[in-house]
């Protein structure tokens, strides 16, 4: 049978691209915009009417282009970014594919105006449907004008899928912030209806940008990042500190060689270094740039090019997850402290000399050490067989445990620490410590600050030594895919360390034997899986160790400190010089806050102080 396949038309061809790269109207700004920057324009104004369903405008003062290149670049696959195969593991330019202006002129009414420098005229190209109408010589300062009217005039049931304008308008907005942030020395004016939305003038650093687009509050709650792994990987912008939170992922500002991406790769990192000082479900505010060699990167694997492959991704995994960890850990994190140097011996004179001694462990008194042993006794009767070697309730393995949690930091302190050089004034309620620094009030949770004290040191004892792991009375077999397999077996040294202890058992097949005693048997298969499927997306996991983890955060629940205990001044000055010796001291490890402070203007505010 003959004549079933059939060559499509270019116009056919160009709307089903059309379909990929322009999805609504601020996919057409995008690729504008990008265009724009690639011909090196300093200048550029988006002007929009009715969330650009009527027209679309972006004015920009780049070097334009002749007649040739403007009638060329309404073909598809026309480009003047890359010569040959090679040049798709270089690219340092926003935009190459060549498909975005013939796409956007097969579904709307454009007009093209552009005059390259040198030149002695520019020329207008009107374009309907795809079509060329006419074309003539026209005069116009160097760069390019495009307009775009009617967007999908000719696809109506394209048409119909778009939003309200507010919801339009709102995507381009987004749209520009991220763009202008990638590239503060271009100014950026964004105009809706005749207002100004956005007029970010040119800026000669990164926070003066950041400022002006997402807030001049904000930028004092972000910490700077700037670090280089000494192979060409650098990862520089900022991140917020973990007070600042999202409850989407909007405010998550990812560029790799200034290229705004979706990846999950680079998302899963960043959550990783924010992982036990977020609550779940909630985002940091980040404007990340991580530049490597583009041969490293795949930009080609999506046409709007949001998502990204990397070479070797678990190596850019780490190095962002670490990178963020320890900004976030050598920074403290902490609001502005102007009494750094205070001294605890500022305390009220009614706690007595005492107050300066050396603090005993939290746990010394008789009642507060049986309620923790009593704590104990009911989360290992609940959570572990008898005889449970790792954890066990008679008084002599128990009180060790006790011990650990309540004993003195595993690391030294810091001179002048934060937290110990607060001046301590009382505990509220029997559950706040009410403390100053310089003329601000802070108060502490304890129960949260002692929760992060022990967590810290349960999961430090156990990442030095093997996790123990005890072994399944009926192995469970376990079928996954070709790709997760391969994943399986080149991470099986490493879930061994875990307490995971798996073995091929023949093709796609492996058989769970052992698991560590801190997990629940009957999660062990979907564990397993997870831990498959997330290795093959991202390279590594750590569910294994979040799972072990969310056991030790109940260890350490139950076997501190709690609410409504009283605590004498030396245990309340312990704590405090604990909180600095161990990381993430201001959050617990379920991400709540473990101090609020109260600024003094907030304070006279209340009394209607001047």
């Amino acid at each position: 049978m003959s004549g079933t396949i059939q060559i499509l038309p270019e116009q056919l061809c160009n709307q089903i691209a059309a379909g990929e790269v322009v999805e609504r109207p601020a996919s057409v700004v995008k690729e504008l915009l990008e265009n724009a920057l690639d011909a090196g324009a300093t200048e550029i104004t988006v002007e929009v009417e009715k969330g650009g369903r009527r027209l679309i405008r972006v004015v920009d003062n780049g070097h334009g282009m002749g007649k040739d290149d403007a009638f060329l670049c309404l073909e598809r696959h026309a480009t003047s970014k890359i010569r040959g195969a090679d040049d798709l593991f270089a690219l340092r330019t926003l935009g190459f594919r060549g498909e975005a202006l013939p796409s956007i002129a097969s579904v709307s009414r454009m007009l093209l105006r552009t005059h390259a420098a040198g030149e002695e005229s520019g020329w207008e190209i009107y374009a309907e449907g795809g079509v060329i109408r006419r074309a003539n010589a026209f005069g116009m300062p160097p760069g390019t004008t495009v307009e775009i009217r009617d967007l999908f005039f000719n696809t109506p049931a394209r048409r119909k899928f778009l939003r309200k304008v507010e919801t339009e308008l709102g995507h381009i907005a987004d749209l520009v912030t991220r763009l202008a942030l990638a590239v503060p020395q271009v100014h950026f004016r964004l105009v809706h209806d005749g207002r100004t939305l956005v007029d970010a003038y040119r800026q000669s650093r990164l926070a003066e940008r950041v400022g002006a687009l997402l807030g001049r509050p904000l930028l004092a709650d972000l910490l700077e990042l700037d670090v280089d792994d000494g192979e060409g990987m650098r990862l520089s912008g900022f991140i917020s500190q973990p007070a600042v939170q999202r409850a989407t992922t909007g405010a998550l500002h990812l560029y790799i060689n200034h290229r705004y991406v979706r990846d999950r790769v680079v998302r899963h990192a960043l959550l990783e270094g924010y992982r036990h000082v977020l609550p779940r479900g909630r985002y940091p505010v980040v404007v990340l740039f991580l530049e490597l060699d583009p041969g490293r990167v795949d930009v080609n694997v999506h046409p709007t090019k949001d998502e990204v492959r990397f070479r070797d991704q678990r190596q850019v995994h780490d190095f962002i997850a670490e990178a963020v960890r320890r900004t976030l850990k050598s920074s403290s994190w902490l609001p502005e402290s102007s009494s750094l140097h205070a001294s605890v011996e500022e305390a009220p004179a009614i706690y007595g000399p005492e107050v300066n001694d050396v603090p005993r462990p939290l746990a010394s008194p008789r009642d507060l050490r049986q309620e923790i042993q009593e704590s104990l006794d009911t989360y290992a009767r609940t959570h572990f067989p008898s005889p449970q070697p790792a954890v066990s309730t008679p008084a002599s393995t128990a009180g060790t445990l006790t011990a650990s949690v309540a004993s003195p930091p595993l690391t030294p302190a810091a001179e002048a620490g934060f937290f110990s050089s607060l001046r301590l004034i009382g505990q509220y309620r029997n559950s706040y410590l009410v403390c100053q620094d310089g003329q601000d009030l802070i108060l502490i949770d304890q129960h949260a600050a002692h929760e992060r004290i022990g967590f810290e040191r349960l999961r430090q004892q156990y990442r030095q030594g093997h996790i123990p792991s005890q072994a399944l009375l009926f192995p469970v077999v376990i079928e996954v895919d070709f790709a997760e397999a391969e994943a399986l077996r080149e991470t099986l040294p490493h879930l061994e360390r875990l307490g995971l202890i798996v073995e091929p058992f023949g093709g796609k097949s492996y058989v769970l034997k052992e698991i560590p005693q801190l997990l629940d048997t009957d999660q062990a298969e979907q564990l397993l899986r997870d831990l498959a499927a997330e290795l093959r997306q991202i390279g590594q996991s750590t569910l294994a160790e979040d799972a072990l983890e969310q056991v030790l955060i109940l260890m350490a629940c139950h076997g501190v400190i709690r609410a409504n205990q009283a605590l004498s001044p030396p245990q309340m000055t312990a704590l405090l010089r604990d909180l600095d010796r161990v990381d993430f001291g201001a959050q617990c490890p379920h991400g709540r806050p473990v101090m609020v402070r109260q600024r003094l203007a907030e304070i006279e505010k209340l009394f209607k102080r001047s």
